[in-house]
């Protein structure tokens, strides 16, 4: 779904009532400028009694403007357009919010005193263009102070964005807007298009700003059918429930809606500013009150997951890496192996060179023998090396063995060894993609540098030093005692040989990667609801998936952690097993955020 000119309609008009200085409380002032993102800013605005943020973002991927209550985490020393916007905007109040024309262009009008004490303007211009999206700040006189993304003449001549050069709109696309269209219009283009063309297709290439669910929508009105061609409609009809669409949405009667997948209830897949017929019984419709609420929902968790995911390709690709590597070594070192227990027979051949010496002479190239410790006592053929003498031969035999007995013993240590990596790879890649924040991300960087993944940098471990440790996850069980649970291996070794008591519980998934669960007891016996609440959480931070999964528990005093080992790996003993289905949402309601 796109965020379509209709949308950004509705949402600037949302905002411009709740911000702008027609809103009942005057002019929204700007308290704090932050830049969490290098393509995201938030204005923290004071409205009346009540803290407002607002949320810019030029993403290439997920563009927007909305109203927030996620906070998110910010760097330590603030991006250059930072620095910028709260020399010109701090104390600002914005006195509208306008979309400038039908584009997905909006425009944030700022009133403010300069040192003069003279009421002066600046603009905030908010371009929602896919890759191309941007966010530029313009003085009084619409010239450009700086942007999040600036070109040179070199790069664009027809449109350069760099400071001093008046800012100049989008190229304008050769469509008809839909706001302030005759139906004379509309019925031509119809007339004149391909009758075997899709009709969506035909209204999304020839209007401005309607993204294909809304196209969808309205041939569904029309025919029942969204797939229909424009042979097929009736065009009186058809611009009935166009015209209506923007009717509606020019008097601001919209409807906030999103729409969830049946097999996915919990992630939003489409989001507009009408209601949707169109999936019928395959879709979840709901209409969360505001369009800001919409966006906010739709992208929240969908922005988060993306750039923690490219943030986190380094980790990503190291640890595949060294697992293909490990994989690749097992493989070689288990054909070794077999090849190693082969040392027996030779062990054997010099017994039987031994046994059989006096009849073997120099020259001769094998032996035929009788082995007597067989049943049966079948004949063997003992190859022989014709330029050595008899005793040489069985020497050559034993020197084999030996050296066969050592590899055996050596490369078995060394796969158990990769083995036991392969299972802390696991472990962290397990870590990793639950990862939601940059400081999980640089725990996980400590970490792999500390047991020689990768190189340290330098950089990132100064500024990682500076921003707060994040604590391990916290919850609050059914009869109030405190649950920790730990993000990755550090957490996880802080959790159970720091933080707790010999008579805790401790809880983990079991013959899977996870998180290791403490039960704080306070010196009581938790019952049993607790017991299930900290073994369902193991269960839901762990790479086991499914119904009835297994999470082994114990008292910490059974726990151990043998010296030397990686973090995040211990021992325990005197055991017992549960078996649960975590309920991931009624559980993230039990953990309280940092």
């Amino acid at each position: 779904m796109a965020f379509d000119a209709g949308l950004l309609w509705a949402i600037t008009r949302e905002l411009n009532l709740k911000l702008g200085e027609d809103n009942g409380f005057g002019s929204s002032r700007i308290d704090k400028i932050l830049m969490p993102e290098k393509d995201e800013i938030h204005l923290l605005l004071h409205v009346g009694r009540e803290n407002v943020r607002l949320v810019i973002s030029a993403s290439s991927n997920n563009p927007r403007i909305h109203i927030t209550d996620t906070t998110k985490e910010n760097p330590v020393t603030p991006p250059t357009f930072c620095m910028l916007l709260r020399k010109h905007l701090l104390s600002g109040k914005i006195s509208c919010i306008r979309q400038l024309g039908f584009e997905r262009v909006c425009e944030l009008e700022f009133d403010f005193r300069n040192e003069l004490g003279d009421l002066t303007k600046k603009y905030l211009v908010h371009e929602i263009m896919g890759k191309h999206s941007n966010i530029i700040l313009l003085d009084k006189d619409r010239k450009i102070l700086g942007a999040i993304r600036t070109n040179d003449l070199s790069l664009s001549t027809k449109r350069p964005l760099i400071p001093g050069i008046k800012y100049e709109l989008p190229p304008k696309q050769e469509k008809l807007d839909p706001t302030c269209l005759e139906k004379e219009h509309f019925l031509k283009v119809f007339e004149n298009s391909d009758p075997t063309a899709l009709c969506e297709k035909v209204i999304t290439s020839n209007f401005l700003g309607i993204s294909p669910l809304v196209s969808r929508e309205i041939v569904y009105q029309t025919t029942r059918d969204c797939t229909s061609l424009v042979k097929d409609v009736e065009y009186e009809l058809l611009w009935q429930n166009f015209s209506r669409v923007f009717s509606l949405l020019k008097e601001g009667k919209i409807t906030p809606t999103l729409i969830y997948r049946q097999e996915t209830p919990d992630t939003p897949f489409e989001y507009t500013f009408i209601d949707i017929k169109q999936y019928e019984n395959k879709g979840i419709v709901t209409h969360p009150d505001t369009v800001s609420e919409v966006i906010d929902t739709f992208f929240t968790t969908r922005d988060k997951n993306e750039r923690i995911k490219q943030r986190s390709q380094d980790i990503f690709h190291l640890l595949l890496k060294s697992q293909s590597r490990l994989l690749k070594k097992v493989e070689l070192q288990e054909g070794e192996l077999l090849e190693s227990e082969t040392m027996d027979f030779c062990r054997k051949c010099g017994d039987l060179i031994s046994q059989e010496m006096y009849r073997i002479k120099r020259g001769d190239k094998t032996l035929v023998a009788t082995d007597y410790t067989q049943e049966g006592y079948p004949e063997v053929v003992v190859e022989l090396d014709d330029r050595l003498s008899p005793s040489q031969n069985a020497q050559r035999y034993y020197k084999k063995y030996n050296r066969k007995k050592n590899a055996h013993i050596e490369i078995t240590k060394q796969i158990a060894e990769a083995k036991e990596e392969l299972k802390y790879i696991d472990a962290v890649l397990d870590s990793l993609s639950r990862a939601t924040t940059e400081a999980d991300l640089d725990e996980l960087r400590e970490e792999l540098s500390m047991w020689g993944y990768g190189k340290r940098d330098k950089k990132k471990l100064k500024t990682a030093e500076k921003k707060k440790k994040i604590k391990p996850l916290k919850a609050i069980s059914p009869s109030g005692l405190e649950v920790y649970i730990g993000k990755n291996n550090l957490q996880n070794d802080y959790i159970t040989t720091k933080l707790s008591s010999k008579n805790d519980w401790w809880f983990h998934v079991k013959n899977f990667a996870g998180s290791h669960v403490l039960l704080k007891t306070a010196g009581e016996e938790p019952p049993s609801e607790d017991f299930t609440f900290a073994a369902s959480l193991a269960a839901m931070h762990s790479s086991s998936k499914g119904e009835n999964i297994a999470v082994d528990y114990t008292l910490i005093k059974h726990v151990k952690k043998p010296p030397s080992s990686k973090p995040g790996f211990v021992t325990y003993s005197t055991y017992w097993t549960a078996y649960v289905t975590p309920d991931k949402k009624e559980l993230e309601k039990a953990i309280i955020k940092n």
